[in-house]
């Protein structure tokens, strides 16, 4: 039985034991609900709670546990020829079986007889099933499919089987347990309230997980890598060693990533903070509710648009206008200095970056600067303030706290961008201060350490996870400081 089959009939024995249970309730309340200590849905959801929760996470235990048992048995199985082999070989040999299994249930019995009796003709068969494999399997192989695809039959045979049983069970139980005085509703929301703290939860043990993978991985890399060597260093040279090579060769200096990072994160918010704060101050405090109502939607449209999309402009439009802007200007002045620009450049980035994170500036801008009190406004304006006055001299310092939080999560946000970056900064890394040349980022480099047929045991590889851990140090302190200031801001004014 399929997976999503089998759940339905988990969800319609809870649909059937939600209605049960409403209907019971009712009787026993003999037409008056005040007889009842909760209402009638709390004892039908009670029912379905007790249907469908045990037997999802038995579907789940079985989910996880059947194929882990099954793997390992017929890996038992394997000659020992096979079990001397190494682990990698072993694993091949695995994926092959699978591919075999996977093929079974498309043969009628004939093909699988023929299959059985002559092995060598097993790839001809299975290409012709749709199951290509790379080489003719060995003919322990094609038993140990057949053992696996028996096997896994039986597992969903079973697993369909005792996940009804539990859920009809479950709802039979609760049933015969409805009484006038049953709590059904604290029950129900005991249940509901173990669910919310499990689904937040996630998010904490999601980053958690993340940072102890990369410190792990981290702690690897340091100690191939001196830690002084790569915070403090300022080249990055990874010369990457053959596949299996463990040498440290290369140089791994942070420095002109950081410097790459921090310069273009600069430029983009020169470009997002004005624009994107004046629109703010205009839509808050200016604009009449119908035109604030078209132009603010419109102006976050920029934050749905995909990154990939604004690394295309950047690439294909902004760095040739920059480079051509240059060249006419450098046929006017002294010097070659038209050489010096390239379509690919801290400015070409910085610049696409910051219109990319102007709807980050000015809506949270525009929520921070309409949370200032209306009584600040009315009491500047009857003192004889005209409205620019207010904004420069009570609004903004009011608001002052609240916005310097944004721009930090803004600045954070530029940070962490890497597909515009790729295409409109270039690779290249290195320090140097003039904006029309290329530099790249700590994001762009993580990207390029992990791109392509590589192992996880060469410094080449494992510096991702030491930019990875620094990046995210870095935005975590922004994020931490914004908070704060934004805290401290909602405790003065609120």
């Amino acid at each position: 039985m399929s997976m999503s089959l089998l759940l339905l009939i988990v969800a319609a024995i809870g649909v059937a034991g939600y209605l049960a249970g409403s209907w019971r309730a009712r009787g026993l309340a003999g037409g008056k609900l005040s007889n009842l200590h909760s209402r009638p849905g709390y004892y039908g959801s009670f029912v379905a709670i007790c249907a469908m929760i045990p037997a999802l996470l038995l579907l789940l235990a079985w989910s996880i546990a059947s194929p882990i048992y099954i793997q390992s048995t017929i890996r038992a199985g394997f000659p020992e020829s096979v079990k001397m082999q190494p682990e990698a070989t072993q694993n091949l040999s695995y994926n092959m079986i699978s591919a075999i299994a996977r093929g079974l249930p498309r043969m009628t019995q004939e093909e699988r007889r023929a299959l059985a009796e002559d092995g060598a003709s097993a790839r001809t068969l299975l290409a012709a099933k749709g199951v290509p494999l790379a080489s003719e399997p060995e003919p322990y192989m094609v038993q140990s499919a057949q053992d696996l695809d028996r096997a896994t039959v039986a597992s969903s045979l079973w697993r369909a089987v005792l996940v009804i049983a539990a859920a009809a069970a479950g709802a039979f139980l609760s049933f015969r347990l409805i009484a006038p005085r049953l709590r059904a509703r604290n029950r129900v929301e005991g249940v509901m309230l173990g669910g919310l703290v499990a689904a937040s939860s996630i998010a904490i043990l999601t980053t958690v997980g993340i940072v102890a993978s990369m410190l792990t991985e981290a702690a690897h890399f340091f100690n191939s890598v001196p830690a002084w060597e790569f915070f403090f260093g300022t080249v990055w040279d990874p010369r990457f060693a053959a596949a299996g090579a463990t040498g440290s060769s290369g140089q791994f200096g942070l420095v002109p990533l950081l410097a790459g990072t921090l310069y273009i994160g600069f430029v983009a918010m020169l470009v997002a903070v004005p624009v994107g704060l004046f629109a703010a101050v205009y839509m808050s405090e200016y604009a009449s509710r119908g035109f604030r109502s078209v132009v603010k939607p419109l102006l976050e449209v920029l934050a749905g648009i995909p990154t990939i999309v604004y690394g295309f402009f950047a690439m294909a439009t902004v760095g040739p206008f920059l480079r051509d802007i240059s060249a006419q200007i450098s046929g006017l002045a002294t010097g070659n200095y038209a050489s010096f620009i390239q379509a690919q450049s801290v400015l070409t980035a910085g610049f696409v970056m910051g219109i990319m994170l102007i709807p980050y500036v000015s809506s949270l801008s525009d929520d921070i600067i309409t949370a200032v009190p209306r009584a600040l406004r009315d009491g500047s304006l009857g003192l004889g303030a005209t409205r620019s006055e207010t904004i420069k001299k009570v609004v903004l310092p009011a608001a002052l706290p609240g916005i310097v939080g944004a721009l930090l999560m803004t600045a954070s946000r530029a940070i962490g961008e890497t597909m515009i970056v790729v295409l409109a900064a270039g690779v290249a890394a290195r320090m140097q201060l003039n904006p029309f040349e290329p530099m790249t980022t700590v994001t762009v480099k993580i990207v390029n350490q992990l791109t392509g047929d590589l192992e996880f045991t060469s410094p080449q590889t494992l510096v991702a996870f030491a930019l990875g851990i620094t990046l995210f140090v870095i935005t975590l302190c922004l994020n931490i400081y914004a908070l704060y200031i934004v805290r401290k801001y909602r405790e003065q004014y609120e």
